[in-house]
């Protein structure tokens, strides 16, 4: 099995890659993919050296898979050459997530809607993963009326340069800026491009995505994404009305018996989910349950995960995996 990596340079396609590795996922031969200026560069993964190629020459090369993280233009451009070309295609860009003839797959939660005939499947924006993986199970028991969204996002959400620009200003060098003011010792209100509603694209696609990933448009939802200075994990206030009346000890054990999720939360030990808790992990930690007494069936949760990780990189390889076990490829 050929296994294409489109962005294998990048900051999440390198996760990709050491994923692909710790996984032990089935691949046969991997064919990293970049931009012009990193072609004939090396890419080392379990011991062997890979050259980096090109968009024409990894289509040429007929992968099973491409693993997609390059970006929404490059997605829109390349990913149905590759799908025309038999290849399945896992988009961790937005290019494909609101179309209506693509999956958008969070493979906890809608593992079941993927089928054979599925070329391109959209990966959801890394906020909308997290919290979905702790709403979904919720949801179908306690059927969600209104959601309140509040994130407390990293910097690598944004990508490597962000990164550099908090490194930087951690040294008092405030040169360079990828953010229209200094992030360290800052907080930002602003996570993408602001639109003519006021609301910023990250905050509709947390709106928008979840609806489709519970297929439910009914559901009422508001949100707020702000950028923290901090390297990676993003942390989410959620505040949930329910339709249906709960238990709060039903809600902890509904959340410890579903896949993906690690209960956290033990407030007389201090126990509740934090970045550096589930950095370089693949769960999602929810923690700080309790009600809400301001509205009936209230409930409000605490959600941190790695944004590269389930965030990303492993969402996607958990899609492809999902892909193989069914027997869709």
């Amino acid at each position: 099995m050929k296994i294409a990596v489109v962005g294998a340079t990048g900051l999440v396609g390198r996760v990709m890659l050491k994923l692909l590795e710790d996984r032990k996922f089935p691949l046969d031969d991997l064919i990293p993919v970049a931009s012009k200026n990193s072609i004939g560069q090396s890419i080392s993964f379990k011991d062997k050296s890979y050259p980096v190629v090109s968009m024409e020459e990894a289509i040429k090369l007929k992968p099973a898979i491409a693993l997609f993280s390059a970006g929404g233009s490059i997605s829109l451009e390349w990913a149905p050459k590759f799908a025309e070309n038999g290849t399945k295609v896992i988009d961790n860009s937005s290019a494909w997530r609101m179309d209506s003839s693509k999956k958008l797959i969070v493979p906890e939660i809608n593992a079941d809607a993927l089928e054979k005939d599925d070329m391109i499947i959209a990966n959801p924006n890394c906020s909308t993963i997290q919290m979905v993986v702790a709403l979904g199970p919720l949801h179908k028991k306690y059927n969600i009326k209104r959601l309140v969204i509040s994130t407390y996002q990293s910097v690598s959400g944004t990508g490597k340069d962000a990164v550099d620009q908090l490194s930087k200003e951690t040294n008092e060098d405030f040169t360079e800026k990828v953010y229209p003011y200094q992030i360290y010792q800052n907080l930002l209100p602003h996570c993408d491009v602001f639109e003519e509603d006021g609301y910023t694209k990250e905050e509709i696609k947390l709106m928008k995505e979840t609806r489709k990933i519970l297929d439910d448009d009914s559901i009422k939802i508001t949100s707020t994404a702000v950028r923290v200075p901090i390297e990676k994990c993003h942390g989410e206030s959620i505040n949930l009305e329910f339709y249906n009346e709960f238990q709060l000890e039903d809600i902890i054990k509904t959340l410890g018996g579903s896949p993906g999720l690690k209960v956290m939360d033990d407030i007389n030990n201090n126990l509740y989910p934090m970045p550096i808790v589930a950095a370089n992990n693949d769960e999602v930690y929810v923690g700080r349950i309790r009600r809400d007494h301001s509205v009936e069936n209230g409930l409000n949760l605490w959600i941190v995960s790695d944004n590269l990780r389930k965030g990303a990189a492993t969402n996607t390889i958990q899609i492809a995996e999902t892909l193989i076990e069914k027997g869709l490829l």
